[in-house]
């Protein structure tokens, strides 16, 4: 039977997609949002869509992945993507968003859209009475509550698929106030920038330069700072593309300086030699007043954010905006517990989007969101549902994620290892723009066949 309503849990990057997709086709939504009533402990604005950790939707280039994923996204429509283009920052070949601007931009969207009705009000689980209505053969439940689920939902998702769902930490980087920094130190410049001919003090990033022996001193106070712990019932488990700083030091005294202190690229314009470590700083809005500690997220209390961070030359009298903190994300084992149309298999009616489906990463959540929107929308208009993409492009090898079975089921970014092997044999530095360009092509293609905007 055609759909005839919607609900849809939770106003997150992919609620907010999935909903704005679905009234786009002249549904009747419901969007139920707990804010600003309650938020969980990670957010702290009243707006839809809020970025609660990095400012930064990664790499832009379709070289890349995700640089893929937001071209196809880009072709499909999406809001998610006219928002970030239309409130971005410099971030180098990175697409990064002044973060308030680009969630009141959504939320605005959300606001003027009349088939979308907000509704305050924390859903506790998948049996809320505010789901009734929903649940019958002309409507449908969207449960995109995000990494961040409440604890009460969780439980309630869990007693549906029937295992004990996963679940991992995940760590939110320090954000501290440009004017704080000792600009006599910091200095202004992208990595290879000037080998590829910026002028000096050019570039998008701000970078604090380091010795050996201030890294040393600074590594040293990062393995003994006292940490965040997590609750006495539940293990540690950390996605290994955002481990915090000092689990990463805790692996060896060089991982760091080869990892999100790689000096490589850089010349410090005191010395004119490249540093020994370089702590880069993202502009974090449009008038770069605050400053994204790139790739130090940490599970460090707060004095001891202080006190380690500013033993970073430049840092010594950083003025904290933000300091980074650790929460719990939820996610299903997608294979077993949703069928390929994003279903509970073990709740017809309902449907999961975003990051507690198993897609890892701002971009690929509001992908999630959005091809769910796409399916209710076809069957909400009595048509066939649309082909999932094919595996080759961005956005079919993600959903092919959430489709393949494994021991350990775990969250994933979109990347290149998600797609079928190239059927040529290719040397190392040309696979990235090979599988590019086969990506393109087949998504073109598919596009083409299937009439999908």
């Amino acid at each position: 039977m055609p759909l005839q309503s919607v609900a849809v849990v939770g106003g997150g990057l992919a609620g907010c997609e999935c909903a704005l997709r679905l009234a786009q086709a002249g549904l009747e939504v419901t969007l139920f949002e707990q804010k600003p009533g309650r938020r969980s402990p990670a957010h702290v604005s009243d707006h839809l869509a809020e970025l609660v950790c990095s400012n930064s939707l990664r790499s832009d280039e379709t070289g890349s992945g995700v640089g893929l994923l937001k071209a196809e996204l880009r072709a499909l429509g999406s809001r998610f993507m006219a928002a970030a283009d239309a409130c971005r920052v410099p971030a180098g070949k990175a697409l990064a968003v002044d973060r308030e601007a680009f969630a009141a931009a959504l939320t605005a969207m959300v606001a003027a859209q009349p088939h979308i009705r907000r509704v305050e009000h924390c859903v506790r689980g998948l049996d809320d009475p505010v789901l009734t209505p929903f649940r019958t053969a002309d409507g449908a439940v969207a449960i995109a509550a995000g990494p961040l689920a409440s604890e009460e939902l969780s439980a309630s998702l869990a007693a549906a698929v029937g295992v004990e769902h996963c679940y991992f930490y995940d760590a939110i980087a320090p954000i501290v106030w440009t004017h704080s920094l000792d600009m006599s130190v910091v200095f202004r410049a992208s990595r290879y920038g000037q080998e590829q001919g910026d002028a000096p003090g050019e570039g998008d990033y701000l970078n604090c330069p380091m010795t050996r022996e201030e890294y040393t001193a600074f590594y040293n106070a990062l393995l003994e700072a006292r940490t965040m712990q997590a609750h006495a019932f539940e293990s540690e488990r950390h996605f290994e593309g955002c481990m915090p700083l000092e689990a990463l030091a805790q692996r060896g005294e060089r991982t760091l300086t080869f990892g999100p202190l790689k000096p490589v690229g850089f010349v410090d314009p005191r010395t004119g030699r490249r540093p020994w470590a370089v702590l880069q700083l993202r502009a974090e809005n449009a008038n770069a007043e605050t400053c994204n500690l790139v790739g130090c997220q940490t599970k460090l209390v707060q004095a001891e954010q202080a006190r380690v961070f500013r033993l970073v030359p430049g840092l010594e009298r950083a003025e904290f905006a933000r300091y980074g903190s650790m929460h719990r994300n939820t996610y299903v084992n997608a294979p077993t517990a949703l069928t390929p149309e994003l279903e509970l298999r073990a709740a017809p009616g309902i449907y999961l989007a975003g990051q507690i489906t198993g897609v890892e990463g701002y971009v690929e959540s509001a992908a999630c969101g959005l091809w769910l929107g796409m399916l209710l929308a076809a069957r909400a208009h009595g048509r066939d549902l649309p082909p999932p993409p094919p595996p080759e492009s961005a956005l079919g090898a993600l959903l092919g994620h959430l489709r393949t079975p494994a021991k350990r089921f775990q969250p994933s970014n979109v990347h290149f290892g998600l797609m079928p092997p190239l059927d040529e044999r290719a040397r190392k530095k040309d696979r990235k723009a090979l599988y590019a360009a086969r990506a393109q092509a087949a998504f073109a293609a598919w596009r083409a066949t299937t009439g999908e905007v």
